[in-house]
C-alpha cells in the first residue's frame, strides 16, 4: 500500500478548502437511492422467495426425511448461499474501490437474477433425484456469491452519494427496500398459494416467484447503469495514483479494528434481521402450526408497517445519533423478546400480530441506521473492500446459520423460546460492542472524505471550524505513520 500523501492527514492541523466541500446534487442523489433501493429489493426479493418457500422446497428438493428435519434440510441450502458470501465480498468489494461503485452493482445484479431464475428451472428430486439438490445447491452458492458484493456495494454507493446531514434518512432507503423487496416475495407466495392451493404449490406453483426474477433484474440493471459514479469515489480517484491500490492484505493489516467493530456490529443486526424477517413464517407454519397463508399474511402486514418506521429512525438518526437509536432498540430486544414470543405462540391472532410486531419495530431502529453507519467505519479508498469482507463474514458466520440454528435447536430441545434466547444474547453482544466501541458519526463527513452538503451556504459554517469538519484528522494521521513505518521496515 503506497504512502498516501492526502494533506488532510499529514499536517499537524487539519486544513480545507471551499472548492473541497462536494456540494451534492439533490436530482442525482435522489436518483442513486431509488436506483441502489431498487436493485436491493429485487436482491431480497429474490432471498426472501426462498425463505417464504422452505417448507415447499423442503418437500420438492428433500423428500426422503420429514417434519422439523425437512426444514432444517431447507435452511442447509439456504445457508449454502452465505459460504460463498465472503468469497464474493472480497472480489467484488476490492473490485469497486478499483473500478467504482456503480459498475460493480449492475455486474451483482444481473448475476442474482440469473441465479433465482435457474432455481425456477431446477426438475425436482422426485425427476431427477440428487442432483437436483446439486443444481440446487450450484444456484445458491452463485445468489451467495453475487450478494456478496451487493449490499455493501449498496450502502457504500448512497452513503457516498448523499449529504452528510440527510445520510441517515436517505440510507435508511435502502432498507425499504429490502422490506419492499421481501414483501413482494411474501405476497406473491402468499397470493399464490391462495389461488393455486398448496397441493398445485408443491406441484409447480413454486417455481412462479423464481422467473419473475428475470424481468426485475433487468428493470434494476437498466436503472443502475444509468447512474453516475459517486463524488466521493470520483474525488478519491483523482488524487490517488495507480500505485495506490489497497490489497486484502493492507486492510487486515491496517483496518483489523475497525472491521472486528463492523463484524460484531453486523452480527446483532443480522441476527434480528433474520430471525424477524426469514425464519418468523417457517416459524409460525412449522412449529407453531399456523396455516402458510395465515402466517405469511401476518408477517406481510408488519413488514408494510416497518417501512415508515425505517424512514423516521433514519431521520431522527440524523438529528440525535444512529448510536442512541441502536442502544434504544438493543435494550428493547432485551426486555421484550421473551413476551414477545409468548405473543406469538398464544394462539390468538392479535396477540401473535402484537408480538410480531414488537420484533418489528426494534429491528426497525437498526434497519433504519446500519446503511448509513457501517460504511462511515471505513476510510474511502477500501471502504467497499472493507465493508464487503466485515459484512459478509459476519454475515456468513450468524446470517445464513440464524434459521438454520434456530430450527436446529427447537428440534433438539422442544423449546419454542429458542428464538427469544438468541435475539437476547445477540442484542446483551449488541450493547457492549455499540457502547463501548461504536463512535458517533451521523451528520459528520465519512472517513477520509472532506464534507459533503446539500446547500452552498452550507460551506461557510464548514470552513470556520476545520477541525470539526475533518473529524477523522488524527486517525487518518495515524494509519499514514502506521502505513509509513511499515513501508520503512520493508525497505
Amino acid at each position: 500500500m503506497a504512502d498516501n500523501k492526502n494533506e488532510y492527514s499529514q499536517k499537524s492541523k487539519p486544513k480545507l478548502k471551499k472548492e473541497e466541500i462536494t456540494i451534492v446534487d439533490t436530482k442525482s442523489a435522489r436518483k442513486a437511492v431509488v436506483a441502489t433501493a431498487v436493485g436491493n429489493g429485487m436482491e431480497w426479493f429474490d432471498f426472501g422467495i426462498y425463505s417464504y418457500l422452505a417448507a415447499t422446497i423442503g418437500q420438492v428438493f428433500f423428500p426422503e426425511v420429514s417434519g422439523p428435519m425437512q426444514l432444517v434440510f431447507s435452511f442447509a441450502t439456504f445457508a449454502v448461499a452465505f459460504v460463498a458470501r465472503p468469497l464474493g465480498g472480497i472480489f467484488f468489494g476490492m473490485l469497486g474501490d478499483r473500478l467504482g461503485r456503480k459498475k460493480v452493482l449492475a455486474i451483482t445484479l444481473i448475476m442474482m437474477a440469473l441465479a433465482t431464475l435457474s432455481i425456477g428451472l431446477i426438475p425436482s428430486h422426485a425427476s431427477i433425484g440428487y442432483t437436483a439438490t446439486v443444481l440446487l445447491l450450484i444456484a445458491r452458492l452463485v445468489q451467495g456469491f453475487s450478494s456478496g458484493g451487493e449490499y455493501s456495494g449498496a450502502m457504500t454507493f448512497i452513503a457516498e452519494s448523499t449529504p452528510d446531514k440527510k445520510r441517515g434518512f436517505m440510507s435508511s432507503a435502502l432498507e425499504v427496500g429490502t422490506l419492499v423487496g421481501y414483501i413482494a416475495g411474501a405476497g406473491l407466495v402468499t397470493l399464490l398459494t391462495y389461488i393455486l392451493g398448496e397441493e398445485t404449490m408443491l406441484d409447480w406453483g413454486w417455481r412462479i416467484p423464481f422467473f419473475l426474477s428475470a424481468p426485475i433484474g433487468l428493470i434494476g440493471f437498466y436503472l443502475r447503469n444509468n447512474l453516475e459514479e459517486t463524488p466521493a469515489f470520483e474525488a478519491m480517484k483523482e488524487e490517488k495514483s495507480e500505485d495506490e491500490d489497497v490489497s486484502v492484505k493492507d486492510i487486515l493489516l491496517f483496518h483489523w479494528r475497525a472491521i472486528l467493530i463492523g463484524m460484531f456490529v453486523v452480527f446483532f443486526y443480522i441476527v434480528v434481521n433474520y430471525t424477524v424477517l426469514s425464519y418468523m413464517p417457517s416459524h409460525l407454519t412449522a412449529v407453531l402450526g399456523y396455516g402458510e397463508t395465515e402466517g405469511l399474511l401476518l408477517i406481510v402486514i408488519v413488514m408494510v408497517i416497518m417501512i415508515p418506521i425505517v424512514l423516521l429512525m433514519g431521520y431522527f438518526s440524523d438529528r440525535i445519533g444512529a448510536k442512541k437509536i441502536i442502544q434504544g432498540g438493543l435494550i428493547g430486544l432485551i426486555l421484550l423478546s421473551i413476551p414477545a414470543f409468548n405473543l406469538i405462540a398464544s394462539d390468538n391472532t392479535i396477540l401473535v400480530f402484537l408480538g410480531l410486531m414488537i420484533l418489528g419495530i426494534f429491528s426497525s431502529s437498526f434497519q433504519g441506521t446500519m446503511p448509513a453507519l457501517l460504511p462511515s467505519l471505513f476510510f474511502t479508498n477500501v471502504r467497499n473492500g472493507a465493508l464487503a469482507i466485515t459484512f459478509n463474514i459476519s454475515a456468513s458466520l450468524f446470517g445464513g446459520t440464524t434459521p438454520l440454528l434456530i430450527s436446529w435447536l427447537i428440534s433438539k430441545t422442544m423449546n419454542e423460546m429458542i428464538p427469544a434466547y438468541y435475539l437476547i444474547f445477540a442484542s446483551i453482544v449488541g450493547i457492549i460492542v455499540v457502547t463501548i466501541f461504536l463512535k458517533e458519526t451521523s451528520g459528520k463527513a465519512l472517513r477520509g472524505s472532506p464534507p459533503a452538503v446539500e446547500e452552498k451556504i452550507e460551506i461557510k459554517e464548514i470552513l470556520e471550524e476545520p477541525e470539526e469538519a475533518l473529524w477523522w484528522h488524527d486517525e487518518k494521521k495515524e494509519l499514514d505513520e502506521r502505513i509509513e513505518n511499515r513501508s520503512e521496515d520493508e525497505k
